[in-house]
C-alpha cells in the first residue's frame, strides 16, 4: 500500500469525524455507549465509528399547554389552557437522564395546572392568576431540575366558564353595581341633608342671610322668562309673626 494511499485514508478518517454545532447548540457525544463529555459550540471531532452525538439545542422553547377540562375548589368544572417557556441548562441530564425531556416537561406541567386549579376556587382561578403562574412554575421548575432543564415562566392563557356560572356571575356583579350606586345616593342625600340643615340654622341667626337667599331666588326665577308672581314678606314681618306665636303660646 502506497503512502499516498495511506494519507488519503487517514484524511478520510479525520473528515469523517469532523462536526458543526450552532451556536444555540451542544452535542453530547457517547463512546462506545458511554457519555464521555460535551461538545460545541463550532468545530470538534469525533472518533468515527466509535463515538456518535446527539445534539441538543439549548434556546428557550415555547410550549402551548392543551385546554385542560378541571373542577375548582368550589365545584365548577371549567376549561383552562396555558403556555408555558423552559431551556436546557444541563444538556447531559436532559439526554442521559430522561428519555424525551420535551414530552416530559409537557406531561408534568398539564398534571401540575390541573392539580393547582383543583386547590383554589373559581374566584381565586380568575383574580389570582399571577400567583398562581409563579406556584404552577416553582412547582414545574422542582421537578425538571434533575432534568437538566430550566422552567422560565408559566402563564394561564385563557379560562373558559360554563354559561350557567356566567349568567349567575353576571347577575352577582349587577347587583353589587346597584348595590353601591344605592349606597352613593344616601351618602349624597345625607351630606345634602345635612348642608341644608346647617344652612336653615344660619339663615334663622342672620336676617340678612335670609335675604340674601331671598333676592337670589328671585333671580334664578327671573332667568326662566316665567309669568310666577311672587310676593316678598320683608323678614322683619315674618319674625314678628314668629313672636306673636309664640307669646300666644305662653299665654
Amino acid at each position: 500500500m502506497s503512502l499516498l494511499s495511506i494519507v488519503l485514508v487517514i484524511v478520510v478518517f479525520l473528515l469523517l469525524g469532523l462536526r458543526i454545532a450552532q451556536e444555540y447548540e451542544r452535542a453530547i457525544v457517547f463512546r462506545l455507549g458511554r457519555f464521555v463529555g460535551t461538545r460545541g459550540p463550532g468545530l470538534y471531532w469525533i472518533i468515527p465509528f466509535i463515538e456518535r452525538q446527539q445534539t441538543i439545542d439549548i434556546r428557550t422553547k415555547t410550549v402551548d399547554l392543551e385546554q385542560q377540562e378541571t373542577i375548582t375548589k368550589d365545584s365548577v368544572t371549567i376549561k383552562v389552557n396555558a403556555v408555558l417557556w423552559f431551556r436546557v441548562v444541563d444538556p447531559a441530564s436532559a439526554i442521559i437522564k430522561v428519555a424525551n425531556f420535551n414530552q416530559a416537561v409537557y406531561q408534568l406541567s398539564v398534571t401540575a395546572l390541573r392539580n393547582i386549579i383543583g386547590q383554589h376556587p373559581l374566584d381565586g382561578v380568575l383574580k389570582d392568576r399571577q400567583q398562581i403562574n409563579a406556584t404552577l412554575q416553582n412547582l414545574v421548575d422542582a421537578a425538571t431540575e434533575t432534568w437538566g432543564v430550566k422552567i422560565e415562566m408559566v402563564e394561564i392563557k385563557d379560562v373558559e366558564i360554563p354559561e350557567s356560572m356566567q349568567r349567575a356571575m353576571a347577575r352577582e356583579a349587577e347587583a353589587i353595581r346597584e348595590k353601591r350606586a344605592r349606597i352613593i345616593k344616601a351618602e349624597a342625600e345625607l351630606e345634602a341633608s345635612i348642608k341644608l340643615t346647617q344652612g336653615a340654622r344660619q339663615m334663622e341667626e342672620s336676617p340678612i342671610a335670609l335675604e340674601l337667599r331671598r333676592m337670589q331666588m328671585l333671580s334664578e326665577i327671573g332667568i326662566d322668562n316665567n309669568t310666577t308672581t311672587i310676593v316678598m314678606v320683608p323678614s322683619e314681618f315674618t319674625s314678628a309673626a314668629k313672636s306673636l306665636t309664640q307669646l300666644a303660646g305662653k299665654m
